[in-house]
């Protein structure tokens, strides 16, 4: 089991870095070729909505199918969109329509490749050892975030938009190669229609009040993020150094996720969901940075502490679920999370600019970091995320039937 957790690691380690790759070649492609800011709009757009409408087909088909499978078809799917958008623009040709078609595809596969990975990462280690599997895994996720766009604006600017986007089939190909090698297989019973099991996967999550509540919470939380995303990268322009500091500002986020993720690896609480809604709770301290003292040591100082508390929280809730949902619906779960949260982060989005016209960046600012803070500690007020504990007892009459009937093909 755990040569297979290294070698998802592995693979996914290599696509979220092409991954990096794909967002700066996007834009200078687009740049380059005579497009502006509304056609990088429609193209993500395009790329957003694929990823909505799909995300919930993605969970269900993740329970119905061994995950691994899934896993190989979205990699395919996207190794070949992010070919054909190399080729396209290495031809010297821009079709708008046909940027918007591959991206939307290559989104839309993308939504089943998570559900997929979400089902399939607790049968690849032991129960005890969820956190640090999960932890590791947002470790290299935050590191890649970090090194792929910094590696991708050097290969791009050396040979190109096309370059930036053949890395990224070629990390998708790594991926796929690493799920194909993968052994451990996942217990699937008989299906029903797909709004039946939709509707399963939504009673896995209503029947329990730590995860409704941290749904509908978590929303709230996007929201109110979606904001503070926007506006802080006005005042890191206009007061704080320009581009150089929104540069340090990004890279301080991203060792504030390492050290958050470092921290779950070797810090494991019996209540963990608690924990991680208390440390989630640091996270205003980097918006309000940017009101008071509103210096870029500050902001820095804020970036490295918030960011540690979020990564540490996103461990403890990615253990919940795993330790308390059945395998079998995990990924329809994971799809419901992650159409919550990407539902709400665009509409805070949007209502940036006319907020922030209206009352200023300062109040703005303020009041959404008393959202984060609301939304973090009224968690606290559930009495499941109160009391749920960590699942660590991994003697057989405790193991899920899933882990124990894993097989090697």
């Amino acid at each position: 089991m755990l040569s297979d957790f290294r070698l998802l690691a592995a693979g996914q380690t290599l696509s979220w870095i092409g991954n990096g790759f794909q967002t700066v070649a996007l834009a200078v492609a687009i740049v380059q070729t005579g497009g502006g800011a509304g056609d990088l709009g429609i193209v993500m757009a395009c790329s957003f909505t694929a990823l909505l409408a799909c995300s919930l087909f993605g969970g269900v088909w993740a329970d119905r199918l061994q995950p691994q499978r899934v896993m190989v078809v979205s990699d395919l799917v996207r190794l070949i969109c992010a070919a054909a958008i190399a080729l396209m623009f290495s031809r010297g040709g821009y079709h708008l329509v046909l940027l918007c078609a591959l991206t939307a595809i290559s989104s839309g596969a993308g939504s089943f490749f998570n559900p997929a990975m979400t089902a399939l990462r607790p049968l690849l280690v032991p129960v005890d050892r969820r956190q640090s599997a999960n932890a590791t895994l947002s470790m290299l996720q935050t590191g890649s975030s970090v090194a792929g766009p910094a590696l991708g604006g050097l290969t791009v600017a050396a040979f190109g938009a096309p370059a930036g986007f053949a890395v990224n089939a070629v990390s998708f190909l790594a991926s796929m190669a690493a799920c194909l090698l993968l052994r451990t297989r996942a217990t699937r019973g008989p299906r029903s229609s797909m709004l039946r099991e939709l509707g399963a996967g939504w009673r896995e999550i209503s029947s329990r009040d730590w995860l409704l509540g941290g749904l509908f919470g978590a929303t709230v939380y996007h929201v109110a993020n979606g904001v503070i995303l926007v506006l802080v990268q006005v005042i890191a322009i206009q007061r704080l150094g320009g581009a150089s500091a929104a540069g340090f500002i990004a890279a301080a986020e991203g060792l504030g996720g390492m050290i958050g993720a470092a921290v779950a690896l070797r810090f494991k609480p019996r209540r963990l969901l608690r924990a991680g809604w208390l440390t989630l709770m640091l996270m205003p301290l980097w918006a309000l940075a940017y009101v008071w003292p509103a210096t870029l040591t500050a902001v820095l100082a804020g970036a490295i502490i918030g960011w540690s508390g979020l990564i540490f929280f996103d461990v403890a809730w990615e253990t919940a679920i795993q330790d308390r949902i059945p395998q079998n619906a995990l990924g329809r779960v994971a799809s419901w999370d992650t159409l919550t949260s990407f539902m709400a982060m665009p509409i805070g989005n949007a209502l940036a600019g006319p907020l922030s016209a209206r009352f200023g960046l300062n109040p703005v600012l303020i009041v959404c970091a008393g959202i984060l803070l609301a939304s973090a500690a009224s968690q606290l007020l559930i009495p499941g995320a109160r009391t749920l504990t960590r699942a660590s007892d991994t003697s057989p009459a405790h193991t899920p039937p899933e882990l124990l009937e894993s097989t090697t093909a």
